[in-house]
């Protein structure tokens, strides 16, 4: 009897659990909004639908992502952007651009609150357009495997796994040193 129940206290050990969670990442392209979707174990949202909102929740246009989960959107108004694709099963990605950062890729001024005095200048810029499409480009191309393998090696390797296996490798040492010591009383009696 205490063998089964001794088996059934070992089936009902919580095992891990093997969710993961929505990526979603915008970033200025040259003209144009560039962003990702995809899950934390490194699947990407391919041909997925993404809708683009104002901050009205007006629909500004939609678009769709690549066989790699990237997708491209060009803005037409200096207001925030927000991203939203329903990627099944309870995830949904959704991320903004700040109106700020929209209109700086439309070269526009963006919507300023602070007064002028407290901006800083901006650097000066001594590549031209083209040569700096061709540089955010390389950039960009660079720069996907290495999200992909920071979200995965994030997935993998969180606080909350590691103190997982801790408390595991501390219960069996805990039961080794339980069944040690109903041995030896056994024997003692």
């Amino acid at each position: 009897m205490r063998r089964l129940a001794m088996i059934l206290a070992l089936c009902a050990l919580p095992l891990p659990a093997l969710a993961h969670k929505v990526i979603a990442s915008v970033f200025p392209s040259g003209d144009s909004i560039e962003g990702e979707i995809g899950f934390s174990n490194g699947d990407m949202a391919v041909g997925q639908t993404v809708t683009v909102y104002g901050p009205d929740g007006a629909e500004l246009g939609t678009t769709e992502t690549d066989d790699d989960g990237f997708f491209v959107f060009t803005p037409a108004q200096p207001v925030a952007h927000t991203f939203r694709a329903d990627l099944g099963a309870g995830h949904v990605a959704d991320v903004t651009m700040s109106a700020e950062d929209v209109a700086k890729i439309l070269g526009q001024e963006p919507i300023v609150t602070e007064t002028p005095e407290d901006r800083t200048p901006a650097a000066p810029v001594s590549m031209s357009d083209q040569q700096r499409a061709i540089m955010a480009e390389i950039v960009r191309d660079e720069m996907r495997p290495l999200r992909r393998e920071i979200a995965a090696y994030r997935e993998k390797n969180d606080l909350q796994s590691i103190l997982g296996g801790m408390g595991y490798i501390a219960g069996l040492f805990g039961l080794g040193f339980y069944l040690a010591a109903r041995r030896k009383l056994k024997d003692a009696a």
